[in-house]
């Protein structure tokens, strides 16, 4: 049968063929999967009645979070007549797309949190580039490569019109590597995978597939060549390890972006960072509706009543300077007998045994993870990007950072927890203001919302706040964007993904992308490439200057031209907030709407009702969070829009 498939593979296929191989019948072709008639996205919430677009009363709605679920929550509110105060934590809004100014020998430029690749079928995130008339702001990167180590040739994909089976068909064809997928339909193990990844279903997938991970469910008579080519790097696309995410999840990841996705796989990219092209002009649209911003809003409470959020406190001005306290975890692979370690990533705290004083290893110049010179408490610390040097206390030694290490004060501790509140700056003013509002949407990332239910005055919802500490992170991601004074010849995909080696999953070459660094490249003759890790492993990589080191060894064997160049400048950015898939997650992950009638959820962790992922899953969940506001209050809810929510074969 893998032999009889493999031929199939390499001659024309008539359509009564494919569909009689797939086990699709005359009941799947009169379903519209057909190379002429493209299947069309289906609308997940349309209302029967004609109801009014705008909300009669006055309505306030609190939303804490500014990414992409914040902001669109905030953008339809503010579209329906609601009156919207959008908090968020950092200086700059965006979340995980946000984008912020750096220098680069003197010159200003912007950095983001790696390259995002915006997928033809984010039908609810183009609805709203389309209404905010910002088209002209995206650029299409007309094909999309997966390039690997060793085994296989680089694969190609292309925009397409075609739903299964025909784009499996179409990607047979033109792979390169068909006669390795190791698909053998005779196998009990072969069958069972292809109609899981061509069978998507809620929430039957799930109920056979979510309690074990996507490394047990494929150990055991699984197609190499289908996992290698396929699985593993678009399993780690997902931001989640294989041995730590749910098969459940992957079913789902895989339907909407493959199986069930008639769009191809080709993408666009924007044409500025992605403040500027995306981030802004939502903000701005809800700031013309009458809606009010407020960056460095660091929430310091919030109040329950009768099973009601009843309202909330916040601090604006740096948040290194405020008194809210905060839990952050022992960091094993850091700590040592001489010093202890909290947090991971960019976000990273030092404190000696016993002491009351931690010290915020965040470099004050553009935001790396300091680190002791050596492995001694005495030792100051060195900043790997570049170079900025402090002493043991924290004070500036060298280098070009111009503010010392923020300073915190332990004032609880468990056994493997420490909490901080930031000491007071005087020469830093802070505010605090009280919100009320008649609903209140919860956007942070996972690590934001638990602190802000540890922060809760009377008591919340218990399932609701069971659902939440049973949210889990995934592994830390990393991205390294290097500088260097020539260009280098590149045959590959503007952004390529990568496969088989130790941390390097993508490469994008921003010289070839936005404008600014065009710009940049055709007046210096240089060229600035990202390397990107969605989900590594932090006991190989403990530190930034691992990261860092090995990022550029990687890039030197992806573009070995490289190594005669002068590297100018390289930024890293690494972060530990993803939402994790793990196994047995799915049926307590929370839903948008609440046991709490006026309190929502939205983001990329939220359990959606049809399948979608990264930045779509992110914009629909606020669109969901702001629809159940319009349904209670007897008003038009927004069409949204998915791929088909089920495969052809489901089962």
């Amino acid at each position: 049968m893998g032999r009889l498939f493999d031929s199939l593979l390499l001659q024309p296929l008539s359509r009564r063929a494919v569909l009689k191989l797939f086990g699709v019948g005359a009941a799947g072709s009169a379903l519209g999967y057909s190379r002429l008639a493209k299947p069309q996205p289906t609308i997940h919430q349309q209302d029967a009645l004609s109801l009014p677009r705008q909300i009669s009363r006055p309505v306030k709605v609190a939303v804490v979070g500014g990414g992409l679920a914040g902001l669109a929550a905030a953008y339809e509110l503010s579209q329906r007549g609601v009156e919207v105060t959008l908090l968020e934590r950092s200086p700059q809004l965006g979340g995980k797309i946000a984008s912020w100014a750096i220098e680069v020998n003197g010159e200003p430029l912007m950095m983001e949190h790696g390259f995002h690749g915006f997928f033809p079928q984010y039908y609810n995130l183009f609805g709203l580039v389309d209404e905010l008339s910002i088209q002209q702001n995206f650029k299409s990167l007309n094909f999309y490569s997966v390039v690997y180590k060793e085994r296989y040739e680089p694969e190609v994909f292309r925009p397409s019109h075609s739903a299964f089976p025909w784009n499996i068909v179409d990607l047979a064809v033109s792979s390169p590597n068909r006669l390795k997928w190791g698909i053998n339909l005779a196998k009990i193990k072969h069958l069972e995978v292809f109609r899981e990844i061509t069978g998507f279903r809620v929430p039957q997938s799930f109920e056979r597939l979510d309690n074990i991970s996507v490394a047990e469910w494929v150990k055991d008579d699984f197609p190499r060549g289908l996992y290698d080519l396929y699985f593993l790097p678009f399993a780690k696309s997902s931001l989640n390890a294989p041995d730590v995410m749910s098969a459940g999840e992957l079913m789902q990841f895989f339907h909407f972006y493959f199986f069930g996705n008639p769009e191809g796989l080709a993408f666009n990219g924007t044409c500025q960072d992605m403040g500027r092209s995306l981030v802004q002009p939502i903000a701005e649209a809800i700031q013309a509706n009458g809606g009010r911003i407020v960056t460095e809003a660091t929430v310091s409470r919030l109040s329950w009543q009768d099973g009601q959020l009843t309202g909330l406190t916040f601090q604006q001005g740096d948040r290194n300077s405020s008194n809210v306290p905060f839990w952050v975890d022992r960091n094993p692979l850091l700590s040592s007998e001489a010093m202890n370690y909290y947090g991971a990533g960019d976000r990273l705290f030092a404190c000696q045994p016993g002491s009351d004083r931690a010290l915020s290893l965040t470099c004050t110049h553009q935001g790396c993870s300091v680190h002791q010179e050596v492995a001694a408490a005495e030792s100051g610390f060195y900043c790997p990007c570049h170079g900025a040097a402090y002493s043991a206390s924290g004070e500036v030694l060298s280098g070009p950072a111009q503010r010392n290490l923020a300073q915190f004060k332990v004032i609880d501790r468990s056994e493997n927890q420490v909490q901080l509140v930031a000491i007071a700056n005087a020469e830093v003013p802070l505010t605090e203001e009280a919100l009320e509002a008649d609903y209140y949407i919860l956007a942070a990332d996972i690590p934001g919302v638990k602190h802000l239910f540890n922060l809760s005055e009377g008591t919340p919802d218990a399932t609701v706040t069971a659902q939440v500490e049973k949210l889990a992170v995934a592994d830390p991601f990393a991205v390294g964007r290097f500088w260097f004074d020539r260009d280098f010849d590149w045959e590959h995909s503007w952004f390529t993904s990568l496969s088989g080696y130790r941390l390097t999953d993508s490469i994008t070459l921003y010289h070839r992308i936005q404008t600014d660094y065009i710009d940049w490249a055709s007046k210096t003759g240089g060229s600035v490439v990202e390397l990107h890790a969605y989900c590594y492993k932090e006991k190989e990589f403990p530190t930034q200057q691992d990261l860092l080191n090995t990022f550029q060894a990687e890039l030197f064997e992806i573009v070995p031209s490289l190594r005669e160049a002068k590297m100018l400048h390289r930024q890293l950015v690494n972060q530990k907030n993803f939402a994790g898939f793990p196994p047995g997650s799915y049926p307590d992950r929370p839903e948008t709407v609440t046991a709490t009638p006026n309190l929502l959820f939205a983001g990329d962790w939220v359990k959606m009702p049809f399948p979608c992922g990264l930045m779509e899953r992110a914009v629909s969940s606020g669109l969901l969070a702001a629809n159940a506001i319009c349904q209670q209050e007897g008003v038009q809810r927004r069409p949204l829009m998915s791929v088909n929510p089920e495969g052809l074969l489901k089962i």
